[in-house]
């Protein structure tokens, strides 16, 4: 059975990702800061880890032997800019969240997906490519999920010799939450199609940035 660690499980894409992988008969490991009802009625290992204790992060590896896939989805906003020292402070709290956690827990399950072989897989955004940012506007979001890729990428390269796959995801615009109810495309569908292109992911595209419909994103 193969084992998948989905971090931000407790709601929106996080949640659909559980729901589907347990639906497919993986071992799913969900961190979450607190646990939820829609949690209990799946196939999960619930573990407790709030991305900004970076050290609880960094030791969430010494409790798995094996794992195939890690999936870094827990995101926050943060502000949309900043004019004074509290949203400078908010600012970096997205960057720990947003870019340092993931990059941390990828190194702490990293021995774990080398035995496996398997992927390493941040969830960033559209909005983190410098390329497509021609409206400016949520600073704090825009930059650390620009700041994910780059950490990345560098992961992707350190890990390759390794054998091991690590890439980023654009889920697309997806009515959860933090999309809101104007987003046109469903988690089901965003998760369906970002799970497609995981599976379908080989060495030859570890560094890559793709969209849920498989597309290549430009940085």
């Amino acid at each position: 059975m193969p084992i998948v660690l989905i971090t931000g499980a407790n709601r929106g894409l996080g949640l659909e990702f559980a729901r589907q992988y347990c639906r497919e008969g993986w071992e799913v490991i969900a961190t979450v800061r607190e646990p939820t009802p829609e949690l209990e009625d799946l196939c999960v290992r619930v573990e407790e880890v709030d991305m900004l204790d970076l050290a609880a992060v960094a030791r969430v590896g010494e409790s798995i032997e094996a794992l195939d896939l890690l999936i870094a989805n827990a995101g926050t906003y943060g502000p949309k800019d900043a004019a004074d020292a509290d949203d400078a402070r908010a600012w970096l709290e997205t960057f720990a969240v947003n870019t340092v956690a993931p990059y941390l827990l990828a190194k702490s399950v990293l021995p774990a997906v080398e035995r496996s072989r398997g992927k390493l897989i941040a969830i960033s955004s559209k909005m983190g490519s410098i390329d497509d940012n021609s409206s400016g506007g949520y600073l704090a979001y825009r930059s650390s999920k620009t700041a994910l890729n780059s950490a990345w990428r560098n992961l992707a390269l350190e890990v390759r010799r390794r054998d091991v796959v690590a890439a980023v995801l654009h889920p697309g615009w997806v009515k959860t939450r933090m999309g809101g109810n104007s987003a046109p495309l469903e988690t089901e569908d965003s998760i369906g199609g970002m799970r497609r292109v995981i599976e379908r992911l080989s060495l030859d595209d570890s560094g890559g940035f793709f969209g849920y419909d498989g597309a290549t994103i430009p940085w």
